[in-house]
């Protein structure tokens, strides 16, 4: 504050070489949320009004109002039974001849089925981006997500396993055009430097851009919040296993997407952690009562949104997604949590269950 540089100054710099060390990103492109990332990225990988991108059914709005923001058209397809990623039979399916990208989503805890999407995206000519939004630490053969295709983002928002004091997110990509495209649209446009064309004319706007800069102050906080990042993982994981033992043998509780495998070369990195549970409504309403907050990811699945009933999908369209929207709720999870709360979580859900049961 005493410097007066608010957004865009020289804390987001160090942010962003910190990041890409960390990551291991030829470019990171710090931005104002993981929204914005993900619209600014669409666009600078190249996509043109009216193309289509095959998107998961189950994920945030942000996935597939991000293409719409971007000037595309969102295409749905199923997921996995297990692991709730993009299915990428579903994907391959949903290709026609408008599709120009394919975005899988890599959710809670685990990469999507990268090496599945990227033979179906070579076979169908396809761009492949990453909502990578909640992967922060989510590797493949030793790649960090968002590094898995042409670029992919993160989103920093507060419950994010690397978290702001408010809005904040970045791009990742190790393709140079991207990357230089993408700074200039964070910032209205600009080119960032002085063009032959206009001499003596600084920062020339060379394409219609927007305000998606980052704060200074965010950026401050996840330089000190990244050098404790592998402990907060470590810390989550435990938390994660504490609950994972106590609920695996309980009647009407199945741990999704925990109890499934990681694809091959990747790893866990929980940023949620979810189950599968009976009456879900229900146990959401009991762990209320008990003072004990959820949440549901996600209430609706995107095919059936009302600002895509335009596209005309149907319920039943995509079984597995919106089964994973009736049974799925995730429960607390953060690195300040002790192992008494877990327990506590675990014995108000066991209470529920056997009292549902008798």
């Amino acid at each position: 504050m005493d410097r007066g540089k608010f957004s865009h100054g020289s804390m987001v710099a160090e942010f962003e070489r910190e990041l890409a060390r960390w990551t291991g990103a030829g470019h990171v492109v710090g931005v104002n949320s993981g929204t914005d990332a993900l619209v600014l990225l669409l666009r600078a990988a190249g996509l043109r009004p009216g193309d289509e991108v095959v998107v998961p059914a189950y994920s945030f709005i942000a996935t597939a109002g991000a293409v719409v923001l971007a000037g595309g058209v969102p295409v749905f397809a199923d997921i996995e039974e297990q692991g709730y990623g993009i299915d990428p039979a579903s994907v391959d399916a949903a290709v026609t001849p408008r599709t120009r990208m394919v975005m899988p989503v890599h959710l809670f805890d685990r990469l999507a089925d990268m090496d599945g999407v990227h033979e179906v995206a070579r076979r169908r000519g396809l761009t492949v981006l990453e909502d990578s939004a909640e992967a922060i630490g989510m590797r493949l053969r030793g790649v960090h997500a968002g590094l898995l295709g042409t670029g992919g983002v993160l989103s920093f928002f507060p419950a994010k396993t690397l978290g702001a004091i408010g809005d904040a997110g970045a791009l990742l990509t190790d393709d140079d055009a991207v990357a230089e495209t993408a700074r200039a649209l964070r910032h209205h446009g600009r080119s960032g430097q002085t063009l032959d064309d206009f001499p003596g004319i600084a920062n020339p706007t060379v394409l219609p851009g927007c305000n998606s800069k980052m704060d200074d102050i965010q950026a401050a906080v996840l330089l000190a919040k990244l050098s404790r990042l592998e402990d907060a993982i470590a810390r989550r994981a435990q938390l994660s296993a504490r609950y994972d033992s106590r609920l695996r043998d309980l009647p009407g509780v199945r741990a999704v997407p925990s109890g499934a495998p990681v694809h091959p070369g990747g790893n866990r990195v929980v940023y949620v952690h979810l189950v599968e549970v009976e009456e879900r409504d229900a146990l959401v309403a009991h762990l209320a009562g008990a003072g004990i907050g959820t949440e549901v990811y996600y209430p609706l699945p995107l095919h059936l949104q009302p600002c895509f009933a335009h596209l005309g999908y149907a319920r039943g369209a995509f079984p597995r997604a919106e089964r994973a929207c009736e049974a799925a709720v995730a429960l607390p999870l953060h690195p300040d949590l002790t192992d008494a709360q877990v327990d506590r979580v675990c014995d108000e859900i066991e209470d529920f269950c056997v009292r549902r049961r008798a």
